[in-house]
Parts: C-alpha cells; sequence; structure tokens
C-alpha cells in the first residue's frame, strides 16, 4: 500500500514537473510563435480610391480583429498602375509584412517572398485567389443583355484591360454574344478617343457591358446626368451601384459579398503567413435587376452593415 501511495506521489510531481518544463519551452518553439503573435497583413488596392471596397475593408477588419492581424490597407497614385503596384508589393514584404493582400492591376504579379492572396483574379504568384468564376460572370452579364434583345451594338468594357479577371469576363462575354449574332466592339475608354461618354452617347450602340465596378459606376454616372439612352449591364455591390439599380440607371449588376470576399482574402493570408493551409475560395454572385434588390438574401449582399 505504502510502495503505491510512493508511485502516485511519484507520477503527480513527474506530471507537476513535465508542466512546468512545457510552460517555459513551448513558447518559444517556432510553430507557437506563428499562432500567439499577430501578423502584420497588407493590402493593395488597384485603385486611387478605396471607396468602392468599402464594404471588402468592413470584412477584412472584421477577420483582421477575429485573427489578431495587424491591417494595413494601401492605394496607389494613379489607377491600375501596375509597375507602382508592384513596387509597393516589394517595398512592404521588405518592411516587414507577414502576407500580402492584392487586387491585380497587371497580369502578372511579383513573387515579393511572402504569402500572397489574390481579389478579383487568379495570379500565378498567388497561394490563393478569392474570386468569383470570372468566365461564368462573362457569361452570364452577355445572358442578360440578350434576354433584352438588344437592337444593335455591344459595346464590352473595363477600366483595367491588363487585370487577369476582367480580361476573362470580357472573353467569355464576347463569345457568348457573338454565338448570339449580336454585333460587339470592345473598348477602353482610357485610350479610345473622346473617353467613356463619347462611346456610351455612340447612336449605334444599344448596350454596354461593364467588366469591373470602376467601369460600371463611371457609366452609370455619365448615363444619369447626360440621361443616355443606352442599357448597361455592370458588376459590383456598392452603395451607389444599388441606388442605380434601384433607379433603373443600371439594367442589372453581377452581384456578390464584398464583405465575405473581404473576410476571406485576409483569413487566407493570415493562415498563409501562420504556416496553415490555405485555398482558393470560388465566390457565388447572382445577377441582380432593379426589382430584385428587396428581396432579403439580396439585402445581405448590398447592405451587409443594415442586414
Amino acid at each position: 500500500m505504502k510502495h503505491t501511495r510512493n508511485a502516485v506521489q511519484l507520477l503527480v510531481l513527474f506530471a507537476l514537473g513535465a508542466a512546468v518544463v512545457l510552460s517555459v519551452v513551448l513558447p518559444q518553439l517556432p510553430f507557437v510563435a506563428r499562432e500567439s503573435e499577430p501578423v502584420e497583413i497588407t493590402v493593395i488596392l488597384r485603385q486611387s480610391n478605396s471607396s468602392a471596397w468599402s464594404n471588402a475593408r468592413l470584412g477584412m477588419e472584421q477577420a483582421a480583429g477575429s485573427l489578431r492581424a495587424e491591417l494595413r490597407l494601401l492605394t496607389l497614385t494613379a489607377d491600375n498602375d501596375a509597375d507602382e503596384q508592384a513596387q509597393l508589393m516589394l517595398y512592404e514584404a521588405g518592411r516587414g509584412a507577414d502576407a500580402l493582400v492584392v487586387v491585380p492591376a497587371g497580369c502578372r504579379l511579383p513573387d515579393a517572398g511572402v504569402p500572397l492572396v489574390t481579389l478579383e483574379s487568379v495570379d500565378p504568384a498567388a497561394r490563393a485567389a478569392v474570386c468569383p468564376d470570372n468566365e461564368a460572370l462573362g457569361r452570364a452579364l452577355a445572358a442578360a443583355a440578350l434576354a433584352d434583345d438588344p437592337a444593335g451594338e455591344v459595346l464590352l468594357v473595363t477600366c483595367c484591360p491588363d487585370s487577369d479577371g476582367a480580361a476573362r469576363r470580357l472573353a467569355a462575354a464576347r463569345d457568348a454574344l457573338e454565338a448570339a449574332g449580336v454585333p460587339v466592339r470592345q473598348v477602353d475608354p482610357g485610350r479610345d478617343a473622346g473617353g467613356l461618354e463619347a462611346l456610351l452617347s455612340d447612336a449605334d450602340a444599344a448596350a454596354a457591358l461593364l467588366l469591373e465596378p470602376q467601369a460600371t459606376e463611371a457609366a452609370a454616372e455619365l448615363k444619369e446626368r447626360l440621361a443616355l439612352p443606352i442599357a448597361l449591364y455592370g458588376v459590383g455591390s456598392t452603395g451607389r451601384i444599388a441606388a442605380w439599380l434601384e433607379k433603373e440607371v443600371l439594367n442589372a449588376s453581377a452581384v456578390w459579398s464584398d464583405f465575405a470576399a473581404g473576410y476571406l482574402a485576409v483569413e487566407r493570408a493570415v493562415n498563409a503567413a501562420r504556416g496553415q493551409a490555405c485555398a482558393d475560395e470560388l465566390l457565388e454572385f447572382v445577377i441582380l435587376r432593379g426589382e430584385d434588390i428587396y428581396a432579403p438574401d439580396n439585402q445581405k449582399l448590398l447592405f451587409p452593415v443594415a442586414s
């Protein structure tokens, strides 16, 4: 009996000793440090103004708070400047960012030496991408325009032609429209003479597909101000786009949860920075018209905070 008590006491002492050793040694192990310490995530957009990303930013901030991450959001001095964006990526990685979240302005991002997650486009340098199926989105926008039976030429417009996501949407939309026998013209308002106003005022143009939010907002603003007759089919779920859908300035828009996109992008960047699994996320989208925006599920997509 005495031997049994001694054995039990020895086991208890051994367990206490092991706990003390673990409490001293475990925090020093590299994998534990990565789990317990905050990581720094830099987000680099492709615009000079972040207003179109307000819902995505809310999701990013929510993820950062939940996952112990410090968030730094940067814009460019000129819209869609791929060279400046690449320089910013290298600078942020050298400054000490643990991972980057980037909305690509160009067709290929540099390897900055830290984990990279992309929004809107897929990129070979990225550990993961958070974006919709861009080809399916282009086909869905074309189908929305075809449902309205455009009596004339359809313009395909993007303000960022070097973006892989926008380029894939445009190519898929063009193929679908041409297969239906609709005349198509691909245009770049930044390079074509007269800019977007001249393009949308063209008498031969019955409709325009705007392949990313920047082009959608610019076209809708011009149509409303100048009372243009052209039908517009866009991309995005900003507050301004929702208002233009309600007023039928926009005939339709491809919409997904920007809040979820921002959250998932930061979540994956944090996981990658900590050496954890990091996979692509395909975002579900819907094509909304003005009469659709008051459905409860669509309200959550357009106004994530209010809902």
